[in-house]
């Protein structure tokens, strides 16, 4: 597991892609898959926070995902509309969880939930007491077993649940 930097960005954007396109089938139909794009992705905020981290297997990318202390709570770079990049009070309010993804080639070893662990470990650390995120349908199986339970159900182009959890 190490820290994200910015010559990482060419591998995480077609690692996203790949998730995207593959881990989406048989929740989403190929429309909806489409339409995901325009709210998933990485925020390159949370590589300038150094609060986005990469899980490496066998030598590649295997995953990645990021935490973050400000108040936007999913999106990437293209959905400006979701950004605030206010400071969140680590007393009152919960951290985020963002933009995590899995490489196909990798999936359903283990590489999510380290990712995630890593994160939550990050904004403990950083005095958070509580997380939230926003799942796709394919991530919200992930993030029951990791404990995160639902707030809310809410459309964005795509089906997506909002969830947190106490650290």
């Amino acid at each position: 597991m190490r820290v994200a930097t910015e010559s990482d960005l060419p591998a995480l954007d077609a690692l996203m892609d790949r998730a995207i396109t593959h881990l989406q089938q048989g929740f989403l139909d190929p429309a909806q898959i489409e339409a995901s794009r325009q709210v998933m992705g990485l925020d390159r905020q949370l590589v300038k926070d150094r609060t986005y981290w990469i899980a490496e297997l066998d030598g590649k990318v295997a995953g990645c995902g990021g935490w973050s202390k400000r108040a936007t709570l999913y999106g990437g770079d293209h959905s400006t509309h979701l950004r605030e990049p206010r400071l969140l009070d680590p007393a009152s309010e919960a951290a985020r969880i963002r933009a995590m993804y899995t490489d196909p080639a990798f999936a359903r070893r283990g590489v999510g939930k380290a990712v995630l662990t890593q994160c939550e470990d990050e904004a403990r650390r950083a005095g958070f007491t509580r997380v939230e995120l926003m799942a796709t349908l394919s991530g919200e199986p992930l993030y029951r077993v990791a404990g995160y339970e639902p707030i809310e159900r809410v459309e964005d182009r795509v089906p997506l649940i909002r969830m947190g959890k106490p650290l």
